[in-house]
């Protein structure tokens, strides 16, 4: 007891035994398990935010600089080092540490070797307002790499439609022969989808354009801090330039609603490129021969020698249910959180993730299968040409006639059961016998089974006649070059 009061009075501080954790370690006696850190880390995949992560770093330090909490020559420091680490990064040089758990702690750690600066780097801010931060940095970048991707999409189904104008064959309801179109028609419909996938990722963007730093880990800071400084550095601003910044602390550290519109646009592009890959499968599956994909995108088998297999198209079917998987996936994460942060959050990531991968690998593929497409048009005249596919353009007939389309529906039908009855196409019908169904069929009703002059009586807006075709194309083209 002596010896300890003698200490105490010669004024030595005890000393402070090193945190069991680098960066939270302080009220802990003991280190994580190894087995926690291995469970609980998360660099192994959000290292690929260090960009954004750099730049929300550096766009913090230079607001606190503004503030008065670091001095000019701090700044410069973690500015530059933090510059320094990002090329270690992009050059493979850097060595990541999982039992520094995240991307933050692994970069913040590196730069507090550089510079004793960088210990004051974290004042008035939190890992769950700097990891928001990156994510909405990373969903406005994103969403522009796909928003470019579908654009190099929507050029080739513009340039494929183009080429295909006059190129004529069956549209099908229930997959079941309907009426015909052309291909550029068809191929329109597919730029009309992913138009809009362009549109609810610019949406995305949007939504992901709004500052959440200076929340902390729920309740702000009580530092002078200037919030709309560094969402203005961040390019966290409106079309005039005005800062966005986050109205709620406890709600940007939790919200995950750009998380979930985002994979909610990825699982519906998704499925667009499925219904696309669907499509081309069965058009060149040997029943259409409607098509033929190109043989760099196709695959043959270990056993039949004669097989080309659609297996690009195919996977693209597959990379489908995975997005929405995802999409699943965050829902369910988010359903029975209560506010603000819990670690089950760290799993909104991976998806995300993913799903830019599979969606933009998705996309490039399906742009070159689209420009290596062929159409076996002679197969496609054929099959459209059978005049089944225009027994509404004789209903048609009739109702300009006089005839109430129902009763002319009606009558339709019947001819086309007499026509299967006698064995013959639609339009070789005796007149006798068609006219006991329909009396008022013209001597001329049988014009109605041209399909050129079918499809240019189709010039209302939406329709498939070739001026509507050729200034969908124009439209397509202005939007897209």
């Amino acid at each position: 007891m002596a010896k300890s009061s003698s200490k105490a009075k010669s004024g030595a501080a005890p000393k402070t035994p090193p945190p069991a954790q680098a960066t939270w370690g302080g009220r802990f006696a003991s280190a994580p398990a190894a087995l926690m850190l291995q469970f609980s880390e998360s660099v192994s995949f959000d290292r690929r935010l260090a960009p954004f992560d750099v730049a929300g770093s550096q766009a913090h330090a230079k607001m606190l600089a503004k503030c008065g909490l670091l001095t000019a020559a701090e700044c410069k420091a973690i500015v530059e080092g933090l510059d320094a680490i990002l090329d270690d990064i992009k050059t493979g040089q850097f060595v990541w540490d999982t039992a520094l758990e995240d991307v933050h702690m692994n970069i913040e750690q590196a730069m507090r070797k550089r510079t004793p600066a960088a210990a004051k780097l974290h004042a008035g801010r939190s890992r769950n307002d700097q990891i928001a931060t990156a994510m909405r940095l990373w969903f406005k970048w994103s969403c522009a790499e796909i928003y470019a991707a579908l654009a190099d999409v929507l050029r080739s189904l513009v340039a494929k439609a183009e080429a295909n104008q006059a190129t004529v064959l069956p549209g099908y309801t229930h997959l079941q022969r309907a009426q015909p179109v052309t291909a550029a028609h068809h191929l329109l419909a597919y730029a009309e989808m992913f138009g809009r996938d362009r549109a609810r990722f610019l949406d995305v963007a949007e939504h992901a354009n709004i500052c959440p730093l200076g929340s902390g880990a729920i309740a702000g800071t009580t530092l002078p801090i200037d919030r709309e400084a560094t969402a203005r550095e961040l390019g966290f601003t409106d079309s005039k330039g005005n800062p966005r910044v986050t109205q709620n602390s406890m709600d940007a550290v939790a919200d995950r609603d750009v998380f979930v519109e985002y994979l909610a646009a990825a699982a519906l592009c998704g499925a667009h490129a499925s219904r696309v890959a669907e499509d081309l499968i069965l058009w060149c599956s040997a029943e259409f021969r409607f098509a033929t994909l190109p043989e760099a995108f196709t695959t043959g088998s270990s056993l039949m020698p004669q097989k080309k297999n659609p297996d690009a198209m195919e996977l693209l079917r597959g990379k489908s249910a995975r997005l929405q998987g995802h999409l699943q996936t965050l829902l369910t994460l988010i359903k029975g959180l209560p506010l603000t942060y819990n670690r089950d959050l760290q799993e909104d990531k991976p998806p995300v993730f993913d799903a830019h991968d599979q969606l933009t690998a998705g996309l490039a593929v399906l742009a070159r299968v689209i420009e290596g497409l062929t159409f076996n048009k002679q197969v496609c005249a054929a099959a459209a040409g059978d005049p089944l596919l225009l027994a509404t353009d004789l209903a048609d007939h009739l109702v300009l006639q006089g005839v109430p389309f129902r009763d002319a529906h009606h009558a339709v039908g019947a001819l086309v059961a007499l026509a299967e009855k006698l064995n013959v196409p639609l339009n070789k019908v005796p007149d006798s016998e068609a006219r006991k169904f329909a009396p008022k069929l013209g001597a001329d009703w049988r014009k109605v089974f041209d399909v050129t002059r079918a499809l240019a009586s189709r010039e209302k807006p939406g329709m498939p006649g070739p001026k509507q075709t050729a200034a969908q194309i124009a439209r397509w083209k202005s939007v897209v070059n």
